[in-house]
């Protein structure tokens, strides 16, 4: 784990300052200038999030805490270069610092169809991110030298040893927290994590980028076209990770069970694409196993993204890791035929 950050960049004085005239100097070279002030959207401890208004539209700022995140823009450019028709737009990325500026390129799909008839779009939207990760799959080696998280089956067993190791985050004893037996049982589970690694890998399916929280305020909705934003959550790992944050978002936001039939149709709009990889049956037997450790990958996502901030500024997410765990413990696996 890297050495815990004191202080978030914009709590320093200036901060801001500082980002707008980048800001304008990036925007000066697009041939655009900012009609007013910068405004802060969301501030996260492991981000910030900004509009730009500009004479020529909408303009967008991000720009990580380190040293979390600092991939986003990155693979963000990438992304913009390889499959533009469903990425964001980039305008420019300052890379030591992990910022960018991208174009506005439509409206939340929370936004745009906030009720039961956002189904319509989850069924057309999930094969074309599918098709992403498949066309991605053999860009692998370029996504990790940018700097992703390294996620893939081999490397899990480890991963989950070093998250088993006495640290904070597991809270231990504490409320919310894994209790003493929790914590037992997990470090016990080392031997089945790598058999179940091995179990999902014996599928064939391509490892890939795997956008860990393709949700509804995640994705844009530009006429007939979806774009896939915030890329901070992602890793290098299994695809069928990404789709426990969907199927859990989408039946929260649209008020549906877990394990009800229109996540199933969900779930099977999604694994159209894959049915190169194998038949549908043995499809839905690998989301079966993948979504169990999916919870697991969540757990490592929050671990690595809080890990190094100190407490005052992990107090309000404190529940993240134990409570993926303790999904990941129980094992329920919805959507099962």
């Amino acid at each position: 784990m890297k050495a815990v950050i004191t202080e978030l960049p914009w709590e320093r004085e200036g901060w801001l300052a500082q980002a707008t005239e980048w800001i304008d100097a990036a925007l000066a070279k697009t041939r655009r200038h900012r009609t007013e002030a910068v405004e802060v959207l969301h501030r996260r401890p492991w981000g910030i999030f900004a509009r730009v208004p500009t004479d020529k539209g909408t303009a967008f700022f991000k720009a990580p805490a380190p040293p979390f995140s600092g991939f986003e823009a990155a693979v963000t450019k990438a992304l913009a270069g390889w499959r533009p028709d469903v990425t964001v737009p980039v305008l420019a990325v300052e890379p030591e610092r992990g910022w960018f500026l991208s174009e506005e390129a439509g409206v939340t799909l929370r936004s745009a169809s906030p009720g039961i008839e956002q189904m319509q779009h989850w069924v057309k939207l999930l094969p074309v991110y599918a098709g992403l990760q498949i066309e991605m799959a053999a860009r692998v080696p370029q996504l990790i030298a940018l700097g992703m998280f390294d996620r893939r089956l081999a490397r899990l067993p480890q991963l989950y040893a070093e998250l088993m190791q006495p640290n904070e985050n597991l809270r231990v004893g504490l409320k919310p927290g894994l209790t003493p037996d929790e914590y037992r049982r997990l470090k016990a589970w080392r031997p089945q994590v790598a058999v179940w690694c091995q179990e999902l890998a014996a599928f064939g399916l391509p490892e890939t980028l795997t956008h860990e929280e393709v949700h509804d305020a995640n994705v844009l909705v530009n006429g007939e076209r979806y774009i896939f934003t915030d890329w901070s959550d992602s890793s290098v790992a299994h695809p069928f990770f990404t789709m426990v944050v969907t199927v859990r978002a989408a039946a929260y936001r649209l008020k549906l069970e877990e394990s009800g039939p229109e996540m199933r149709r969900l779930r099977d709009a999604y694994l159209e694409p894959w049915t190169g990889f194998g038949s549908r049956e043995e499809l839905r037997q690998a989301f079966g196993q993948a979504y169990r450790l999916g919870m697991l990958n969540r757990a490592l996502s929050w671990h690595f993204g809080t890990g190094s901030l100190p407490l005052r500024l992990k107090e309000a997410d404190a529940d993240a890791v134990p409570e993926w765990l303790q999904d990941f413990l129980v094992g329920e696996i919805p959507l099962r035929d």
